[in-house]
């Protein structure tokens, strides 16, 4: 048996862990892209455009639209159902869009059921059903 070196060791270990690094930041990627392309998150965004005062309270346009938590508990997403928290920001302020759609196993669709936009001022503008009523909490 042909010794290895600790040199050679340790160059094993860096592109080991670059490798396993990169896998991981691509599969978080990959799962971002599914989430953005999905149904349920595509009717919330759709309802957050089409509300002007919310809008408004977040200084969009520009709307951005950051990367969901993927390690956060009120994310959850079956056949069924689908709650998720969708992180955005405008110029003036950010927060969270808040959202739950149910799916139609018929018809195979989402639907929307609720839409929350909670900035981190505490201001709470109700999406859905589509509405232009801003609540104070």
């Amino acid at each position: 048996m042909m010794p290895v070196s600790t040199h050679a060791l340790q160059q094993m270990a860096i592109y080991l862990g670059i490798v396993s690094g990169g896998g991981c930041a691509i599969m978080y990627y990959l799962v971002q892209q599914n989430f953005a392309k999905s149904e349920y998150y595509k009717l919330a965004i759709d309802e957050l455009k089409k509300n002007d005062v919310a809008l408004a309270a977040l200084g969009a346009p520009p709307l951005q639209i950051r990367n969901i938590k993927l390690t956060d508990r009120n994310n959850r997403v079956d056949g069924i159902s689908a709650r998720i928290k969708i992180p955005v920001c405008g110029n003036k302020s950010a927060g969270y869009l808040h959202t739950y759609c149910i799916r139609d196993s018929e018809q195979k669709r989402w639907f929307l059921q609720e839409a929350v936009l909670q900035l981190l001022n505490g201001q709470q503008f109700s999406l859905h059903p589509t509405t232009k009523d801003e609540e104070q909490t």
